[in-house]
Parts: C-alpha cells; sequence; structure tokens
C-alpha cells in the first residue's frame, strides 16, 4: 500500500507543476489554488506515509472546481 501512496503523491506533485505552470503562464488564482492543494497533499501524504491525505486533497480539489475555480472552466462558460 505504501508503493501505491507514493505513486500517488507523485501524481499529486506532477499535477502541481503542471497548475504551477499554468498560473504562471495565465495567472488564474484558481490553478493557484489547486496547485497549493495538490501539493500539500502530496506533502502530507509522504510525511504520514498514509493515503488519506490524498482522498482530503482530490475530495478538495474537486470541491474547488465545482466551485468553478479550474482554469478552464471561464472557456466552458463563453461556450454556447
Amino acid at each position: 500500500m505504501l508503493i501505491v501512496t507514493y505513486v500517488f503523491s507523485f501524481v499529486f506533485a506532477l499535477l502541481s507543476a503542471a497548475l504551477l505552470f499554468t498560473w504562471w503562464r495565465q495567472r488564474h488564482s484558481g490553478a493557484l489554488l489547486l496547485a497549493v492543494t495538490y501539493a500539500t497533499a502530496a506533502a502530507l501524504a509522504l510525511m504520514f506515509q498514509a493515503w488519506w491525505p490524498l482522498v482530503i486533497g482530490f475530495l478538495s480539489a474537486w470541491a474547488l472546481r465545482l466551485l468553478g475555480l479550474d482554469p478552464g472552466a471561464a472557456q466552458r462558460q463563453d461556450k454556447p
């Protein structure tokens, strides 16, 4: 189970890096919030060597996306 936690932490860290790059290019505040959420979840999962920070991080990121804070939300709202 620990290997799965490491793999998902690595994926969360990659998502965080991609979202940080998106924030740097577009200055979308939601991308920065999502990047911090994913990075925090990955760091806590590695620190505690547990899976539950990843679940909480994923649910938090999903809540931010439902609030419309993901970078693609504005583009989807403009389309008819």
